[in-house]
């Protein structure tokens, strides 16, 4: 499309346009790139296994050593991705934006319903084109499922108390057990924080007993989210203690946790959350607090809604940053489940004090940023390196079915996905190991970093391929 016919659409058509145009190009560049490391891929391999072992039940950190650290909602889509498109990159990750895509729909539909047609789709562009959560949801991991789950139940709140719906007040709860299968108990506590928050003011806590079908939604949340959680504790005892314990209690309160059995605890500046919530809301953080600004310079920052729906917003928002405001183990993810509030926020100001169109043409940064960045990983120009292309090459090599894969010291989980879990990882003392080396092996090590005890007989070992970071050493047996 031309500026000259780009200029001549309405807002809400191109509002329109950013969001389809969005959606699409982010659909197309799934399958650009590898899996990377370390999330993606670690999260990949667990579908992979799912997936191959057939085990829905208990996802695995590796093959029989189960995962504890996260329920299974986020395997559940990948390994259902690869039941229908085989394991690639585009089935692991095109079951999270289908996700991301409920979540515009829900971002809508609240619009729509409540305010106008037009703020409707400018909520949705601009939710669509908030960096985190347009690349988030094209990616394999929890956050985009955490999301759907606080969105239905934020939503599926505000019909049930504007519109006296049963259908939503029983949503409300099928949202938190969705959450549940997604993050655990987590959604239940980001929800709680912003309908506190909403609820304290103005004495809307008296309805309370009767905005919710409270006995029929808890039986409805429990035969949903319930079953799973008694299976995986039978399965794996020791889940629950771990899960309920560790993952939400003492990784928020224990700077630098050391209880994390899959990794280490991302210890940050107490705060860090807020500066996190700014660059996941870019390009929109700034034009929020500009619009926030414009209400307080004309003395306006008390007018709202008289049904409370800004106020609504700004506590489903902020309750992520008000939750791990004094948490140290958090991501940049974190913030993405109020990022459709954001959305709401921004299109709502919008409607009572106009800005120009041209403003919100910023949002065309984002599918531009999308294509080039799939365009530098794809092509391993951001330093950023998976094994798939070293991978690659050994799946090419004649001895591969004969022959062990070892990596030495170190083995990246995109490596156990892109060999299809060969891939074994070896840290014992290495002196012997390709002297005299059982069998025909594979050994991946890393360039520059040659341990001393590195003794191999060439004329039995042979350099077969390397990557920017590793090389593939192939050693036949004495």
């Amino acid at each position: 499309m031309s500026k000259r016919q780009l200029s001549k659409l309405t807002l809400t058509q191109f509002a329109m346009l950013l969001t389809v145009g969005t959606v699409l190009v982010r659909l197309a560049t799934l399958g650009f790139y590898p899996l990377m490391d370390t999330t993606e891929a670690r999260y990949g391999e667990m579908a992979r296994i799912m997936f191959e072992t057939g085990n829905w039940v208990t996802p695995m950190f590796d093959y029989n050593v189960p995962f504890w650290g996260k329920p299974p909602l986020f395997t559940w889509l990948s390994a259902g991705g690869f039941e229908l498109m085989g394991v690639n990159e585009f089935a692991a990750r095109v079951p999270h934006l289908v996700v991301g895509v409920l979540v515009l729909a829900l971002t809508w539909l609240l619009a729509a319903k409540i305010r106008q047609k037009h703020e409707a789709w400018l909520a949705t562009a601009i939710l669509s084109t908030t960096t985190a959560f347009i690349v988030i949801s094209g990616a394999v991991m929890t956050d985009t499922a955490l999301t759907l789950a606080v969105t239905l139940s934020m939503v599926s709140f505000w019909l049930s108390w504007e519109k006296g719906s049963k259908l939503w007040g029983y949503l409300f709860f099928v949202g938190l057990a969705i959450g549940m299968l997604a993050k655990g108990p987590l959604t239940m506590v980001l929800v709680g924080i912003s309908l506190v928050m909403w609820l304290a003011q103005e004495q809307r806590w008296r309805r309370i007993p009767s905005c919710l079908p409270w006995k029929g939604g808890s039986i409805v949340f429990l035969i949903i989210s319930l079953p799973w959680y008694l299976l995986a504790e039978w399965k794996s005892p020791g889940f629950l203690n771990y899960f309920i314990i560790g993952e939400h209690i003492k990784r928020f309160v224990v700077s630098g946790w050391q209880g994390d059995l899959y990794g280490s605890a991302h210890d940050e500046v107490r705060g860090t959350i807020w500066l996190f919530w700014f660059l996941a809301a870019l390009p929109w953080a700034p034009i929020l607090m500009y619009q926030v600004s414009r209400f307080f310079r004309t003395g306006e920052e008390g007018v709202q809604s008289t049904n409370g729906y800004m106020d609504y917003l700004w506590c489903w928002m902020l309750s992520p940053m008000l939750l791990f405001t004094m948490a140290g183990n958090i991501l940049p993810s974190y913030v993405m489940p109020g990022l459709p509030a954001l959305g709401l926020l921004v299109a709502g100001y919008h409607s009572q004090q106009k800005l120009s169109d041209n403003v919100f043409k910023v949002g065309l940064v984002t599918p531009v940023l999308l294509i080039i960045t799939a365009f530098l990983l794809g092509y391993n120009l951001t330093g950023k390196e998976s094994e798939k292309v070293l991978l690659s090459q050994w799946a090419e090599q004649a001895e591969k079915d004969n022959s062990e894969l070892i990596y030495i010291k170190k083995r990246p989980f995109s490596a156990q996905f892109y060999s299809e879990g060969k891939a074994k990882l070896y840290q014992d003392p290495l002196t012997g190991l390709f002297s005299e080396p059982t069998e025909d092996t594979f050994f991946v090590l890393e360039k520059g970093q040659l341990p001393s005890d590195f003794l191999w007989d060439k004329s039995r070992c042979e350099l077969r391929a390397e990557s920017n970071k590793r090389q593939l050493v192939h050693c036949k047996a004495s």
